[in-house]
């Protein structure tokens, strides 16, 4: 873009935006002529994809600010006119990131403005309890203002449908293109005032709904260390135990209480290195039975157990498989669904206690679709074990029923670990591992997607390929995505671009057969030494 058109884009832009801190921000850059940071802010537009919109907050089309999100809610007042829904009601939640409230009260008045109905949750609220409230007061439907586990600089917005769950194609392109309909500002209506503040009658119902994840009668006697991550997840989470009669969880004080600036963990995601660090100390001091954490918007739920003299957090796969085994234990029965990305344990849990099993692409947007679900998880740290309640991941109810878990285990003077050792003994071993390179340069990512389509690996780690699929083609059971999946004699690899984040996500499982639990720790052994090659050629292949 020439830098004359450049500025004038910018000035454009500028003399709308309703925000005067981006307002500001702007100024200074056109004042300054800073083209190389304008064209950067101003050379596309922020895309809004199955994941709604997530990006860095600033000024410009390529940021999140209050401009880019009154054209989003816009667009979603546009399509949900065009499918039927006049009229209908919105709900819309929030984390305590900076702009979410704004962010979240703009929509409401887009959706005033456009003659639906809008109701907003009454203060900075778990994800869960949105995706709950969409549900429970029959919205067609849902948006949760949230950035998840980003960074702080990071903002975003999420969008569900009436049926409780996010959206998937052709909706969000069908909601991009009424979007990219908004030519100005000025043709967007946005009352001052006419939507709901809801009160903590939705909140109550979600909260009594938790009752239902457990068994009746089961004990509750676990303790557990809890930290919120800086997030949303504390208040609704101890009220939670409460109701169930657990234990007060021993919070992490520094970072109990909700903080946009994440001030004590570079990236605030519980499988970040030193994220669960504080969480550690505080559970080395109390010793507690479970370390429990959320992340800020309280929808993952992550653990760690005392492993010999120290405490290690468990794979989101481990995690998965013991609140598999236990709703099996309990008589669950109905669909387990998994992302493709996920341990094929689950499977092989579901098929012996004769279940259906099904796999879906990633996401809980996908999961949360399956017929007949009971209870879906993805390695990513979610789980959704209320799917009648909740059609997405839920950290509350899951560390619920994690905490059950524990109990019942701490009863029988067994450990989760324990448990962990009677499934690989059972089913295999299935030790799974991720290698993910986060880049400054998106283009490297497709570079590496291109080398490996262009000379897919035929072995890796000494193990043969024996099917090589590009899931751009789609298959029988699954929808097109872009990824790469790589069978392997005793082993699994599956490439994909994040959808959230800019990295590279290589996603590895291998299985060890196991005689008796005498043989654990050769199976184990043999099985890091395979993961550690895997990921050395797979980076080779890719040129990662």
């Amino acid at each position: 873009m020439q830098d004359d058109a450049l500025i004038a884009q910018a000035q454009a832009w500028l003399a709308e935006d309703p925000d005067p801190d981006t307002r500001e921000e702007l100024a200074r850059l056109i004042d300054a002529g800073d083209h190389a940071e304008l064209a950067d802010r101003f050379g596309g537009t922020l895309q809004f994809g199955t994941a709604g919109l997530r990006g860095e907050l600033g000024a410009g089309p390529m940021r999140m600010n209050r401009s880019v999100v009154i054209r989003a809610a816009a667009g979603l007042a546009a399509y949900l006119g065009k499918n039927g829904q006049d009229g209908g009601l919105v709900v819309i939640g929030y984390d305590a990131r900076h702009k979410s409230r704004d962010f979240a009260e703009d929509t409401a008045a887009v959706m005033t403005g456009a003659g639906l109905r809008a109701a907003v949750l009454s203060r900075p609220l778990p994800t869960p309890v949105l995706a709950f409230a969409i549900r429970h007061l029959g919205a067609v439907a849902g948006v949760e203002v949230t950035a998840s586990h980003n960074p702080p600089r990071d903002n975003g917005y999420k969008v569900y449908l009436g049926d409780g769950s996010q959206i998937v194609p052709p909706a969000d392109a069908e909601i991009a293109a009424e979007i990219e309909a908004v030519t100005s500002l000025a043709t967007v209506p946005r009352p001052a005032e006419g939507w709901e503040i809801l009160d903590d009658t939705v909140l109550d119902a979600y909260l009594a709904r938790t009752d239902a994840v457990l068994a009746k009668d089961s004990p509750r006697t676990a303790r557990t260390v809890y930290t919120a991550m800086h997030g949303v997840g504390k208040d609704v989470l101890l009220a939670a135990f409460a109701r169930a009669g657990f234990p007060e969880p021993v919070l992490v004080a520094e970072q109990a209480e909700p903080d946009p600036e994440f001030p004590t963990v570079a990236f605030p995601n519980p499988e970040e290195p030193g994220a669960m660090d504080l969480a550690f100390a505080r559970a080395r001091a109390t010793g507690p039975d479970l370390v429990i954490a959320n992340d800020p918007d309280a929808d993952r739920c992550a653990a760690a157990v005392k492993d010999g003299t120290d405490w290690r957090m468990l794979r989101g796969d481990e995690v998965g498989a013991l609140l598999a085994a236990h709703l099996v234990r309990r008589g669950a029965r109905g669909t387990f669904a998994e992302s493709i990305v996920s341990s094929s344990l689950l499977g092989r849990i579901a098929e012996k206690a004769g279940l259906r099993h099904t796999e879906t692409l990633t996401g809980f947007k996908w999961i949360a679709r399956a017929e007949g679900l009971r209870y879906g998880y993805e390695e990513a740290l979610g789980y959704c074990v209320d799917p009648d309640g909740v059609r997405d991941k839920d950290g509350v109810t899951a560390a619920l029923v994690l905490t059950e878990l524990a109990s019942v285990l701490k009863e029988e003077g067994r450990t989760l670990l324990d448990l962990l050792d009677d499934l690989a003994v059972e089913h295999g071993l299935h030790a799974t591992d991720q290698l993910s390179v986060r880049v400054q340069d998106l283009g490297l990512i497709a570079d590496a997607m291109r080398r490996l389509r262009g000379r897919p690996p035929t072995e890796l780690a000494g193990l043969r390929v024996t099917r090589a699929e590009d899931l751009t083609e789609g298959t029988e059971t699954l929808p097109p995505t872009d990824g790469l999946r790589y069978t392997l004699d005793g082993a699994r690899v599956i490439v994909r671009p994040s959808g959230t984040e800019p990295k590279l996500k290589c996603y590895l499982e291998v299985v060890i057969p196991v005689a008796s639990k005498t043989d654990l720790p050769r199976a184990r052994g043999k099985a890091a030494e395979l993961l550690t090659r895997i990921k050395r050629d797979l980076s080779e292949a890719a040129g990662i």
